[in-house]
């Protein structure tokens, strides 16, 4: 797996190895001397950094200093549409008609009036 953009998830194979703080995606122009495109970027941590060592970095998004600063390939996550098409995937599989179950009568439109009094009628 080659080493993409944490932001856009353009390809940076041309990029050199070691990533310079200076270092920016050649797509969007984000950092990339970043925590969130680096190996011991963890969201479910304290600090958010498995390195218990590294300074703490307050803006994960902005290019830092950290000494401990390793790529990892898989940091792109997506976004928006392309995140939500699986789990919308999954609820319309879940409750969709395809089981063959009528809809419930609450569920059913209810018919248009045909006249003024169907509309007015109590």
């Amino acid at each position: 797996m080659s080493l993409v953009c944490w932001k856009c998830g353009a390809s940076l194979a041309g990029m050199p190895l070691p990533l310079s703080r200076r270092d920016t995606c050649p797509s969007c122009r984000a950092d990339l001397h970043v925590c969130k495109l680096c190996r011991h970027y963890d969201a479910h941590r304290a600090g958010q950094c498995r390195e218990l060592a590294a300074d703490r970095v307050a803006d994960k998004t902005r290019a830092n200093d950290c000494g401990w600063f390793v790529p990892r390939p898989e940091a792109y996550r997506g976004g928006g549409a392309v995140m939500a098409q699986p789990a919308r995937s999954a609820l319309d599989a879940l409750f969709s008609q395809a089981t063959g179950a009528e809809p419930a009568e609450a569920d059913k439109p209810a018919k248009p009036p045909t006249s003024l009094d169907d509309l007015f009628r109590k």
